[in-house]
């Protein structure tokens, strides 16, 4: 029998998750908090909006109704941008199903409360939801094209996590288990920073020296901080960790790559902002990050710099330079 789901959240990856999980033969409604998304959707099969010029599945279902898609649906997969997942699982929550499960899509930290998506579901889902998380590298419009993608499943239940797994197989789509969620939300999160690091080296004209430099760095100081709050620093080595940093920091198609690209050349945050119809989840994801480690007292030098050309008006080949004179370090050293 087919499985009723529920994929909360109609954004790009919210979109491709759905049509992936409807193409199986599951019985999936996609909700949209914007009516005109569902209706192009349940009319026409398609979201102009956020997924341009692919076609959805026929059986794929679209409503405005937050309570008609969670209402009876024994998976409910959560994609809704981090900053909004608070307030609309905390409403999903209402009509959710004693045994359904929660698997996670989005990735980002909360700015004010600093906490991860498994933290924040932990507060508004019901005691003991059973709840699995996936992250790694997997555009949106790549994944909706079934061009063959690999990603990560963490839950701290092994048998939420395998059940995530199998759901969402197919020969397109390879998710891998883990049970080290913090280290998965952390990859996926903070990749996001240092991808909007990416962006801005490319915006001021350097080369791949640069770039293998940042990314390299960046997964330093990601794995620092995440080591620090409690994963595995194998994790960050997986697909949650650099496998989706490298897509994100190279990728024509991240939006957080294009809003640093954008402030290299010269243009201000808020010009580059207002023009983006989907959210780069890295600019909330810098204060976040920024926060984060001044709590720890992590060090996490490209991080700070993304947080000063972001919030703080300093050029980005400023920040560079600053970056590239810092004292001098070992890499490793016994």
């Amino acid at each position: 029998m087919p499985e009723r789901i529920a994929v909360v959240g109609a954004g790009s990856w919210g979109t491709a998750l759905a049509d992936l999980l409807a193409r199986k033969g599951e019985d999936v409604v996609l909700w949209s908090f914007e009516p005109e998304v569902a209706e192009a959707i349940e009319a026409r099969h398609e979201n102009p909006k956020y997924l341009q010029g692919v076609a959805l599945a026929p059986s794929l279902r679209a409503t405005p109704s937050l309570a008609d898609a969670v209402r009876g649906a024994t998976v409910v997969v959560s994609v809704s941008p981090a900053q909004h997942v608070r307030g609309i699982m905390t409403q999903a929550a209402e009509y959710l199903q004693p045994d359904a499960i929660v698997i996670s899509a989005s990735k980002g930290i909360e700015q004010e409360r600093l906490n991860t998506m498994a933290q924040v579901l932990a507060q508004v889902l019901p005691r003991g939801t059973p709840t699995a998380y996936l992250s790694g590298p997997s555009f949106a419009l790549e994944v909706a094209q079934q061009m063959p993608t690999a990603v990560t499943i963490a839950s701290h239940d092994e048998g939420v996590a395998l059940r995530a797994q199998e759901l969402f197989q197919t020969p397109y789509f390879r998710p891998y288990t883990s049970q080290d969620v913090i280290g998965v939300e952390l990859g996926g999160a903070l990749k996001n920073v240092i991808a909007v690091a990416a962006g801005m080296v490319a915006g001021l004209g350097f080369g791949h020296n640069t770039l293998a430099a940042l990314i390299t760095r960046g997964l330093a100081e990601i794995t620092r901080l995440a080591v620090e709050l409690g994963a595995n620093p194998l994790t960050l080595s997986g697909l949650a960790g650099m496998g989706d940093l490298i897509l994100t920091c190279t990728g024509g198609l991240s939006r957080n790559r294009h809003v640093g690209m954008e402030i290299g050349k010269g243009r201000t945050l808020d010009e580059v902002l207002s023009e983006m119809t989907m959210v780069a989840e890295g600019v909330a994801t810098t204060r976040a990050t920024y926060a984060l480690a001044q709590r720890t007292r992590v060090e996490m030098p490209i991080a700070s710099a993304v947080h000063e050309v972001l919030f703080e008006n300093r050029p980005p080949a400023e920040a560079v330079e600053s970056l590239m004179l810092r004292d001098p370090k070992p890499e490793l050293w016994r």
